[in-house]
């Protein structure tokens, strides 16, 4: 138990240490932003910070630090350094430098940017890859709510209805101005989300359950290698890439740039404190891996109903229940919308206009709707692989800014490098992947991250003349 409070303490200790150093690494000042001179009253629309840290935070979780952290608790307590560290080091970064970037940048989503510092070939597969990862999204936080739902109401409506219920709302959600639906709705269900955490890691606590001391050693009950697999496995508790997707819809809304840190990496921080506490949960409710792994076996969704009922009781069962509903569909709901935006930019639609809207909204939900009847556990593997390898790419585009702009670009090169690694890694040795043993999987990753890093050193030393043209590039794009 004493590794779980000192890794609580790092996270939240860190928030007030390390995002400030990474504040000050991208330098935010006073210039307006597009809130206030982009105003459209759909999808830039200014709003209090406050709102949008409660909105970012819902966004950004959904299921990921729920499930994410009880298939990592599977490897032991060792994943609560992965979260705590891949949190602060990681994704608090990832978050803040997308955030603000896209801030710099007229709200641009995460595939534009990439484009402005990677090249134009990368624009196109990052606008491929965030598109994809977005509908993914959609569909794995389209079928979660939906059997958690049909858990807590009559036999009659299941959760074929609960699917359908699901889908319409994000139909609507996904085109209609961002301050209507989002902006009222959401900081309630984040103050949900806040509480069901509390309740879970309290009862956890007052209950006398056992939270083992963190050790290094594997295990897993199915003896899965910890690297990479944790790493994916976690995704959205420590680092994700549907971040990237997620912080430019708040970037066309936060008036002050020197709100960023409380924002993006604030909502980056708390969350990784409800995946602690989940993991947590997970191998103490059930008496260790073996047990969470076999709880597993039945889904998530039913691991998930069986701790909150347990632990909280039939009112706070509700309750827990509630936030953990709000999660996913908030995340998918934004993701469609995020999917709207990125294919908005990409062939330059004007979103304003209700009907153009429509006109790529419906597109992507009959899509969405037709992949819900794939298997989720199917999704979820091709989700976290992409998710990580999206969060690498971010991570490189955040470094070539950061260095074109003279600033401390290590600060995002490091977990660009170590992220690389992990994304090749687990792809070649992942059944979904080209199933490679770990003789060869493991020095090729580590190979591909070493020449990622080289690559990028190489062309900074090379590309000493752009450095000049910086300020009026982010000129052009705020103006």
């Amino acid at each position: 138990m004493i590794s779980f409070f000192v890794c609580l303490a790092i996270l939240i200790v860190g928030f007030f240490i390390y995002s400030k150093v990474t504040e000050k690494v991208f330098g935010p000042d006073d210039r307006k932003t597009p809130a206030l001179t982009m105003t459209d009253g759909t999808d830039y629309v200014p709003m209090g910070t406050a709102r949008i840290f409660l909105i970012q935070l819902l966004n950004i979780a959904g299921l990921g630090p729920i499930f994410g952290a009880l298939a990592g608790a599977c490897w032991g307590p060792s994943v609560f350094l992965w979260i705590t560290f891949g949190t602060l080091l990681g994704g608090g970064v990832h978050d803040y430098m997308v955030g603000m970037m896209s801030m710099r940048h007229k709200g641009a989503s995460v595939s534009e940017l990439t484009g402005t510092y990677l090249g134009t070939a990368m624009k196109q597969v990052m606008r491929v890859f965030s598109v994809v990862l977005l509908v993914l999204v959609g569909v794995t936080f389209s079928t979660g709510p939906a059997n958690l739902l049909a858990m807590l109401t009559p036999n009659v409506l299941d959760a074929k209805f609960w699917l359908a219920v699901v889908l319409i709302y994000y139909f609507i959600a996904t085109f209609v101005p961002i301050d209507k639906v989002i902006g009222k709705v959401y900081p309630i269900f984040g103050i949900c989300l806040i509480v069901m955490a509390l309740g879970v890691g309290g009862a956890i606590l007052i209950g006398g359950y056992h939270i083992p001391e963190i050790t290094l050693q594997n295990l897993h009950p199915s003896a899965t290698p910890i690297w990479p697999t944790m790493f994916i496995s976690v995704a959205c508790g420590a680092i994700s890439g549907f971040h990237a997707t997620q912080s430019p819809l708040m970037a066309r809304c936060l008036q002050n740039e020197n709100d960023g840190r409380k924002v993006f990496y604030g909502a980056m921080v708390a969350e990784g404190i409800i995946a602690l506490i989940w993991a947590a949960a997970g191998v103490a409710f059930y008496n260790g891996t073996g047990g969470l792994q076999a709880a597993l076996g039945n889904g998530q969704s039913a691991v998930v109903y069986e701790i909150c009922f347990s632990l909280l009781g039939p009112v706070g069962a509700v309750i827990a229940m509630i936030g953990v509903i709000a999660c996913p569909v908030s995340s998918a709901d934004t993701a469609y919308r995020s999917a709207r935006l990125t294919l908005a930019d990409w062939f330059n639609i004007d979103q304003k206009p209700i009907k153009n809207r429509l006109l790529v909204t419906v597109p992507l939900l009959a899509v969405g709707a037709v992949l819900t009847q794939i298997d989720v556990q199917i999704v979820w593997r091709y989700f976290s692989w992409s998710n990580q390898t999206l969060a690498m790419i971010a991570l490189w585009a955040a470094s070539v800014y950061l260095y074109r702009r003279k600033r401390l670009y290590w600060v995002t090169a490091l977990p660009a490098t170590f992220m690389s690694a992990v994304s090749c890694t687990y792809i070649l040795m992942a059944q979904e992947g080209l199933r490679l043993p770990t003789a060869i999987a493991y020095p090729a990753g580590f190979i591909f991250a070493a020449v990622c890093l080289g690559v990028f050193v190489y062309t900074c030393v090379l590309d000493k003349g752009k450095n000049a043209s910086m300020p009026a590039m982010e000129e052009k794009y705020t103006a």
